[in-house]
């Protein structure tokens, strides 16, 4: 039985990782699911993430998913691997569930000359030490600065992203971890909803500091994964199809998604507990 690929945010933040896979991978089914009743994932315990995420993941296995990416660094920092490692031996050996926060880590060591990277991401991913943590595994030199910027999230939800609001609290952010490390010259954003914020970033940031997004980075580690588990690859319905859904109100999140997936959607509400 072939299955699309599931895709999981907290709310609309992944549609910009999911934007990029299927433009990396179009012939693949995708299907959608966020979390919008919930949201957002970021101030809450890591008990409470890690049942919010397991719940959703599994609904995406009863809708026939054999992988899933979550699309999330908040779900990413705090469920994955209590997911991957605990979880999905006894309620699905044979699926597989998949980050954003590694496929980004495995690239940013070999983009920085000076051995300084800059983290800019929400509350949760920044307390969660994810990012500073997978870093130091692949590259144990570099040195790796947080920001939490609590208020790009808002701004890109309320479509303020592109005002005169988002310039100040840009600068503020960028002005605060560049100036506590002015040797940085590769910056991460590790939130989906950051991309959104990028013409303002590039207007404020230093020229000769590169500023990763995760969307094409997690869509060629994702075509990358394909190729070297062809018996997952197998597994994946590939009628070009999409899917979305949500926890919440569909006409809200259909009018939210097109600001992050940049096409009109058309959601459909569902419950994710039995």
């Amino acid at each position: 039985m072939l299955g699309p690929i599931g895709v999981f945010d907290s709310g609309y933040g992944g549609l910009t990782v999911m934007k990029e896979i299927v433009a990396e991978l179009p012939e693949y089914d995708y299907l959608y699911l966020g979390d919008n009743a919930r949201t957002p994932y970021g101030n809450r315990s890591f008990d409470t993430i890690h049942a919010y995420t397991l719940e959703c993941v599994q609904y995406l296995f009863r809708m026939g998913c054999p992988l899933i990416i979550v699309a999330c660094n908040t779900a990413s920092a705090k469920a994955l691997r209590t997911i991957q490692q605990k979880d999905l031996p006894h309620i699905a050996p044979d699926r597989r569930v998949l980050g954003v926060i590694r496929p980004t880590t495995e690239l940013v060591g070999t983009l920085t000359q000076t051995g300084e990277v800059g983290i800019l991401a929400t509350n949760g991913t920044v307390v969660s030490e994810s990012y500073p943590i997978e870093i130091n595994k692949f590259f144990p030199d570099v040195t790796v600065h947080q920001e939490a910027c609590p208020m790009w999230v808002p701004l890109v939800e309320n479509n303020e992203h592109e005002s005169a609001g988002a310039d100040y609290f840009v600068k503020k952010h960028l002005g605060n971890i560049l100036g506590k490390a002015p040797n940085i010259d590769t910056l991460v954003l590790g939130c989906t909803h950051y991309p959104l914020l990028m013409n303002k970033i590039k207007e404020h940031v230093p020229g000769g500091i590169t500023v990763l997004s995760q969307g094409k980075i997690v869509a060629h580690s994702l075509k990358d994964y394909l190729h070297r588990h062809p018996e997952m690859e197998v597994r994946l319905s590939k009628q070009g199809q999409r899917h979305f859904l949500t926890t919440d109100d569909p006409q809200i999140f259909d009018r939210m998604a097109g600001i992050f997936y940049g096409k009109t959607v058309q959601s459909e509400k569902i419950a994710v507990s039995h």
